[in-house]
C-alpha cells in the first residue's frame, strides 16, 4: 500500500528486465543461486558505471540486498537470492528513525509465532522502496534481531514515500502492521540477523562508495569538457589557472577515492580481516571527493551549471544523497578510529 502525492523518481521497467538478462542482477549471487558469483571487484565496476550515469534503477538497492543475503544461512537466503539472480529488486529495511547506521539498530519488533513470526514497526531511510518486490527486513526480537525476506504486497506492509533531494531514485518509511511471516520468509533467524549485517557490511559501502566514483568522473569529464569550449576574453576558459587547478584537484580527489574503493574490494575477497577498516576508508575518501567534485562542477559551469536544463544537478543531488547514506565522512571516521 502507498500513502503519499510525492512522484516516484523515473524508472523503465524494460530496461529493468534487459538489465537482468544481461545478468546484471545475478553478478553478485552464488552460483548455487543460480547467480554469477563475481567478485567484489567487479560488483564495485557496475556499480561505478551506474552512478557515472546516474542510473534511476533499484540496481545499488538490489546489490545491497543481495550482499546482505549471501552472509545469511544458505538454505534460507537461496529462494530470495534465485529470485533476484533472475530480476526480481529488493531492497533493504534495516534503518532505525535515528539513522544510527548501526547493524543492530531497528524500529522493527518481531514477535515469534510457530516457525514464523509477526512483524511491527517502522524502517527508515529504504531506498527504491516503491520498486522493489521484496524488503529485506531487520527485526529484533526476544533471541536478538534477524532478518525476514518480506514481499512489498504483504498485508500489513504501508510504503510512506519521502520527498529527497536526489532525483534518480526513491526513498520511503515502510511501515509494518502486524505483518505475519512464515518460515519460508525467515532468512536469518533471530539472533543472527546482526552478524549478517556487520559481515556484509563493508561491501554495502564499498557498492555506494563505487556508486560516488563513477558519478564523480562525469562531474569531472563534463566539467573539463565545458572549460574547453566556453570561452571569455577571447580564449577557452580552461585556460586560466583558476579554472585549471580545480580541474586537476578533481581528478586527484576521484583517483585516491577509486583507488581505496578497489583495495576495499579486494580486501572482501582476499583479506577479510582487513575489509571493514578498508571500506570505512573507501566510504570517507568517495564522500569527500563526492562533495569536492559536486561543488566544482556546479561553480566551473557558470550560470548554466544552477539551471534546471543542465545535467549537473542531477549528478550533484544524486552525490549529495550518497554521501550519508549508510553514514558520511565524518560518521566512517569516528568508525574507522574505533577499528585502528
Amino acid at each position: 500500500a502507498y500513502e503519499s502525492e510525492v512522484p516516484p523518481a523515473p524508472y523503465d521497467e524494460n530496461v529493468w528486465r534487459k538489465m537482468a538478462e544481461l545478468g546484471w542482477t545475478a553478478l553478485a549471487v552464488p552460483e548455487d543461486a543460480g547467480g554469477l558469483s563475481m567478485n567484489m571487484t567487479a560488483v564495485a565496476a557496475l556499480a561505478e558505471e551506474a552512478g557515472r550515469v546516474a542510473l534511476p534503477s533499484p540496481l545499488i538497492s538490489t546489490l545491497l540486498a543481495t550482499v546482505v543475503l549471501r552472509e545469511a544461512p544458505r538454505d534460507r537466503a537461496r529462494p530470495w537470492l534465485e529470485r533476484i539472480a533472475q530480476g526480481t529488486a529488493a531492497t533493504l529495511a534495516i534503518t532505525p528513525a535515528d539513522g544510527t547506521w548501526d547493524p543492530g539498530a531497528t524500529d522493527v519488533r518481531a514477535r515469534s509465532e510457530g516457525a514464523g513470526a509477526t512483524l511491527t514497526g517502522t524502517a527508515w531511510f529504504v531506498q527504491d522502496a516503491r520498486k522493489a518486490s521484496v524488503f529485506i527486513v531487520s527485526a529484533a526480537g526476544d533471541a536478538g534481531v534477524g532478518l525476514y525476506a518480506v514481499p512489498a504486497d504483504a498485508p500489513g506492509v504501508t510504503i510512506h514515500p519521502d520527498r529527497i533531494v536526489d532525483l534518480t531514485r526513491d526513498q520511503a518509511r515502510v511501515e509494518f502492521s502486524d505483518v505475519e511471516v512464515g518460515a519460508d520468509v525467515v532468512v536469518a533467524p533471530a539472533g543472527e540477523g546482526a552478524g549478517a549485517l556487520q559481515r556484509a557490511w563493508p561491501a554495502m559501502l564499498t557498492i555506494v562508495a563505487a556508486d560516488m566514483c563513477g558519478a564523480a568522473e562525469w562531474q569531472l569529464q563534463t566539467t573539463a569538457e565545458y572549460a574547453r569550449v566556453r570561452k571569455q576574453f577571447d580564449r577557452p576558459i580552461g585556460f586560466f589557472q583558476a579554472v585549471k587547478h580545480p580541474i586537476v584537484n578533481m581528478m586527484l580527489e576521484i583517483d585516491g577515492a577509486r583507488s581505496l574503493v578497489y583495495n576495499a574490494a579486494c580486501a572482501i575477497d582476499h583479506e577479510p580481516e582487513q575489509a571493514p577498516a578498508y571500506a570505512r576508508m573507501a566510504k570517507a575518501a568517495a564522500s569527500d571527493a563526492a562533495a569536492y567534485c559536486s561543488g566544482r562542477s556546479v561553480q566551473l559551469h557558470g550560470g548554466i551549471g544552477v539551471t534546471w536544463e543542465c545535467d549537473v544537478h542531477i549528478y550533484f543531488k544524486r552525490q549529495l544523497h550518497n554521501q550519508h547514506y549508510l553514514g558520511d565522512g565524518v560518521h566512517q571516521r569516528s568508525k574507522l578510529a574505533e577499528l585502528i
